[in-house]
Protein backbone atom coordinates (compact mmCIF):
# COMPACT_ATOMS: atom_id res chain seq x y z
CA UNK A 1 0.00 0.00 0.00
CA UNK A 2 0.94 3.53 -0.77
CA UNK A 3 2.10 5.85 2.07
CA UNK A 4 -0.38 8.69 1.97
CA UNK A 5 0.98 11.89 1.94
CA UNK A 6 -1.06 15.56 2.13
CA UNK A 7 -0.06 18.39 -0.12
CA UNK A 8 -1.01 21.64 2.58
CA UNK A 9 -3.33 23.93 0.03
CA UNK A 10 -2.99 27.48 1.86
CA UNK A 11 -2.61 29.72 -1.84
CA UNK A 12 1.06 29.06 -2.37
CA UNK A 13 2.53 28.40 -5.69
CA UNK A 14 4.00 24.74 -6.45
CA UNK A 15 1.38 22.77 -5.42
CA UNK A 16 1.05 20.99 -9.14
CA UNK A 17 4.02 19.94 -9.67
CA UNK A 18 5.15 19.09 -6.36
CA UNK A 19 1.83 16.65 -6.49
CA UNK A 20 3.27 15.15 -9.48
CA UNK A 21 6.81 14.72 -8.30
CA UNK A 22 5.21 13.14 -5.49
CA UNK A 23 3.27 10.62 -7.00
CA UNK A 24 6.09 9.78 -9.11
CA UNK A 25 7.93 8.41 -6.11
CA UNK A 26 4.76 6.28 -5.27
CA UNK A 27 2.91 8.36 -2.87
CA UNK A 28 -0.59 8.50 -2.77
CA UNK A 29 -0.84 12.32 -2.65
CA UNK A 30 -4.04 14.54 -1.64
CA UNK A 31 -4.00 18.59 -2.22
CA UNK A 32 -6.09 19.22 0.73
CA UNK A 33 -6.45 21.89 4.02
CA UNK A 34 -8.29 19.85 5.73
CA UNK A 35 -6.65 19.51 9.32
CA UNK A 36 -8.24 16.12 10.03
CA UNK A 37 -6.30 14.79 6.69
CA UNK A 38 -3.24 16.64 6.85
CA UNK A 39 -2.76 15.19 10.72
CA UNK A 40 -4.02 11.89 9.53
CA UNK A 41 -1.71 10.99 6.52
CA UNK A 42 1.22 9.22 6.71
CA UNK A 43 3.88 12.58 5.31
CA UNK A 44 2.78 16.10 5.48
CA UNK A 45 4.03 18.14 2.46
CA UNK A 46 4.51 21.83 3.06
CA UNK A 47 5.28 24.26 -0.43
CA UNK A 48 5.64 27.46 -0.46
CA UNK A 49 6.53 30.17 -3.02
CA UNK A 50 6.27 33.87 -2.69
CA UNK A 51 6.72 36.41 0.41
CA UNK A 52 7.53 35.32 3.83
CA UNK A 53 4.66 37.32 5.17
CA UNK A 54 2.20 36.47 2.95
CA UNK A 55 2.89 32.72 3.20
CA UNK A 56 2.63 32.51 6.84
CA UNK A 57 -1.03 34.90 6.41
CA UNK A 58 -1.97 31.39 4.19
CA UNK A 59 -0.75 29.01 6.58
CA UNK A 60 -2.75 30.51 9.41
CA UNK A 61 -6.06 30.53 8.09
CA UNK A 62 -5.60 26.69 7.30
CA UNK A 63 -4.26 26.34 11.14
CA UNK A 64 -0.96 25.17 9.27
CA UNK A 65 1.41 26.25 11.92
CA UNK A 66 -1.10 24.59 14.84
CA UNK A 67 -0.77 20.77 12.48
CA UNK A 68 2.74 21.17 11.60
CA UNK A 69 3.28 21.62 15.39
CA UNK A 70 0.78 18.53 16.12
CA UNK A 71 2.42 16.41 13.61
CA UNK A 72 5.77 17.22 14.93
CA UNK A 73 5.34 16.20 18.53
CA UNK A 74 4.02 13.17 17.65
CA UNK A 75 7.09 12.79 15.64
CA UNK A 76 5.05 12.53 12.35
CA UNK A 77 6.78 13.20 9.00
CA UNK A 78 7.01 16.98 7.77
CA UNK A 79 8.64 18.10 4.46
CA UNK A 80 9.25 22.28 3.88
CA UNK A 81 10.02 22.69 0.84
CA UNK A 82 11.11 26.69 -0.60
CA UNK A 83 9.65 29.24 1.57
CA UNK A 84 7.75 26.01 2.95
CA UNK A 85 11.11 25.68 4.69
CA UNK A 86 11.64 29.36 5.43
CA UNK A 87 8.09 29.54 7.35
CA UNK A 88 9.71 27.02 9.83
CA UNK A 89 11.96 29.55 11.52
CA UNK A 90 10.90 31.93 14.00
CA UNK A 91 11.12 35.27 11.77
CA UNK A 92 11.21 36.23 8.15
CA UNK A 93 11.74 39.86 6.90
CA UNK A 94 11.20 40.53 3.26
CA UNK A 95 11.21 44.32 1.49
CA UNK A 96 11.20 46.05 4.93
CA UNK A 97 7.90 43.70 6.44
CA UNK A 98 8.91 41.83 9.27
CA UNK A 99 6.76 38.54 10.34
CA UNK A 100 6.99 35.64 12.50
CA UNK A 101 7.08 31.99 11.41
CA UNK A 102 6.04 28.72 13.09
CA UNK A 103 9.32 28.89 15.16
CA UNK A 104 10.56 25.13 14.79
CA UNK A 105 13.70 26.14 14.68
CA UNK A 106 15.59 29.65 16.09
CA UNK A 107 16.83 32.00 13.08
CA UNK A 108 16.11 34.86 10.73
CA UNK A 109 15.09 34.61 7.12
CA UNK A 110 16.54 37.34 5.54
CA UNK A 111 18.04 39.21 2.10
CA UNK A 112 20.85 37.27 0.65
CA UNK A 113 23.78 39.18 0.43
CA UNK A 114 24.34 38.36 -3.26
CA UNK A 115 24.69 41.27 -6.28
CA UNK A 116 22.78 39.14 -8.57
CA UNK A 117 19.32 38.24 -7.55
CA UNK A 118 17.31 35.98 -7.51
CA UNK A 119 19.92 33.34 -6.91
CA UNK A 120 17.61 30.85 -9.87
CA UNK A 121 19.14 28.02 -11.30
CA UNK A 122 21.01 24.76 -10.59
CA UNK A 123 23.41 24.38 -7.73
CA UNK A 124 25.77 22.32 -5.38
CA UNK A 125 24.83 21.30 -1.73
CA UNK A 126 27.59 20.71 0.69
CA UNK A 127 25.60 17.53 2.54
CA UNK A 128 25.39 16.40 5.59
CA UNK A 129 25.85 12.25 6.48
CA UNK A 130 21.64 12.39 6.39
CA UNK A 131 19.45 9.88 5.01
CA UNK A 132 17.72 12.94 3.49
CA UNK A 133 20.72 12.49 0.92
CA UNK A 134 21.34 8.58 0.41
CA UNK A 135 22.11 7.57 -3.09
CA UNK A 136 22.68 11.19 -4.05
CA UNK A 137 26.71 12.08 -4.81
CA UNK A 138 28.42 14.94 -3.20
CA UNK A 139 28.82 16.89 -6.65
CA UNK A 140 24.46 16.58 -7.45
CA UNK A 141 22.98 19.60 -8.60
CA UNK A 142 19.68 21.21 -7.20
CA UNK A 143 17.58 23.76 -8.44
CA UNK A 144 17.02 27.24 -6.28
CA UNK A 145 14.59 30.09 -6.95
CA UNK A 146 14.94 32.33 -4.24
CA UNK A 147 16.27 35.76 -3.41
CA UNK A 148 15.83 35.61 0.67
CA UNK A 149 17.40 32.18 2.84
CA UNK A 150 18.65 31.53 6.35
CA UNK A 151 22.15 32.67 6.28
CA UNK A 152 23.01 31.57 10.22
CA UNK A 153 22.02 28.25 11.59
CA UNK A 154 21.19 29.28 15.58
CA UNK A 155 20.17 26.16 16.81
CA UNK A 156 22.31 24.70 19.40
CA UNK A 157 22.45 20.53 19.08
CA UNK A 158 22.77 20.16 22.54
CA UNK A 159 19.22 20.27 23.12
CA UNK A 160 18.79 16.75 21.13
CA UNK A 161 19.60 13.38 21.35
CA UNK A 162 20.64 13.68 17.52
CA UNK A 163 21.52 17.27 16.54
CA UNK A 164 19.85 18.52 12.96
CA UNK A 165 21.78 17.62 10.32
CA UNK A 166 22.29 21.47 8.12
CA UNK A 167 23.14 21.41 4.27
CA UNK A 168 24.58 24.22 2.79
CA UNK A 169 25.06 26.01 -0.47
CA UNK A 170 26.74 29.17 -1.71
CA UNK A 171 25.51 32.22 -4.52
CA UNK A 172 27.69 34.41 -5.01
CA UNK A 173 29.65 34.02 -2.10
CA UNK A 174 26.86 34.21 0.32
CA UNK A 175 26.53 30.78 2.24
CA UNK A 176 22.89 30.26 3.37
CA UNK A 177 21.02 26.65 4.71
CA UNK A 178 20.08 24.74 1.48
CA UNK A 179 18.22 21.47 3.54
CA UNK A 180 17.47 20.27 7.44
CA UNK A 181 17.21 17.07 8.62
CA UNK A 182 15.86 16.98 11.54
CA UNK A 183 14.54 14.36 12.67
CA UNK A 184 10.87 13.99 11.72
CA UNK A 185 11.18 17.93 10.49
CA UNK A 186 13.11 17.72 6.33
CA UNK A 187 13.37 20.84 4.86
CA UNK A 188 14.88 22.04 1.49
CA UNK A 189 15.27 25.66 0.15
CA UNK A 190 15.79 24.20 -3.57
CA UNK A 191 13.38 22.86 -4.92
CA UNK A 192 13.50 19.15 -5.02
CA UNK A 193 10.15 18.82 -7.51
CA UNK A 194 11.80 20.72 -10.19
CA UNK A 195 15.44 18.75 -9.77
CA UNK A 196 15.32 15.77 -12.07
CA UNK A 197 16.82 12.64 -10.84
CA UNK A 198 18.02 14.13 -8.16
CA UNK A 199 14.65 16.02 -6.90
CA UNK A 200 12.94 12.36 -7.42
CA UNK A 201 15.74 10.55 -4.96
CA UNK A 202 15.54 12.49 -2.62
CA UNK A 203 11.68 12.57 -2.05
CA UNK A 204 11.85 9.01 -2.57
CA UNK A 205 14.36 9.04 0.55
CA UNK A 206 11.74 10.75 2.65
CA UNK A 207 8.79 8.35 1.61
CA UNK A 208 10.97 5.72 2.51
CA UNK A 209 10.24 7.53 6.10
CA UNK A 210 7.04 7.31 6.52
Amino acid sequence: MSPTVALLDYGSGNIRSAYRALEHVGADVEITKDPQICLNADGLLVPGVGAFAACMRGLHEVHGPRIIGQRLAGERPVLGICVGMQVLFEHGVEHDEAADGCGEWPGTVERLQARVLPHMGWNTVQQPDSPMFAELSDDERFYFVHSYGVRTWELDGTDFAAPPRVAWSEHDGDRFVAAVDNGALWATQFHPEKSGAAGSQLLRNWINTL
